[in-house]
């Protein structure tokens, strides 16, 4: 078994997409738009093809959360991005290019070299390298 894509509620696809296809090397599909239901989505493929994150808007979903990453269910997105030297230098593109940095690079308690970001829309990724 596997994960097979975790979805993101969304209230700029395009943003979003642009976000994650430029600093995670996303692929992305073509748009799918079901007008009935006011619903459209993308797929975002990682290299090797084995994992996925869907991006998806409604018209009828207004709701921010508050505190998202700190509330009951999913907290944050942990990706794997290779070596050490390629977390410090993610982090340092997307300090220079604006975006907030929750944590700073560090190794953790377990064992895990990690940092913390945001992307456009407040939700919480943990970018980590190899263990």
């Amino acid at each position: 078994m596997r994960i097979d894509h975790i979805a993101i509620w969304c209230d700029n696809l395009e943003s979003m997409r642009e976000f994650y296809t430029t600093y995670f090397a996303c692929h992305s599909n073509d748009i799918y738009r079901n007008p009935k239901k006011g619903y459209s989505a993308y797929f975002l493929t990682f290299d090797g093809g084995s994992s996925r994150i869907e991006l998806m808007h409604r018209t009828d979903i207004e709701i921010e959360p508050q505190r998202r990453g700190y509330e009951k269910g999913m907290a944050h997105l942990s990706i794997c991005i290779g070596e050490r030297w390629e977390v410090d230098s993610l982090v340092e593109k997307l300090r220079a290019d604006g975006h907030p940095i929750l944590s700073e690079c560090r190794t953790t308690g377990d064992g895990y070299y990690e940092a913390v970001v945001s992307d456009i829309e407040g939700n919480l990724i943990e970018i980590t390298a190899n263990k």
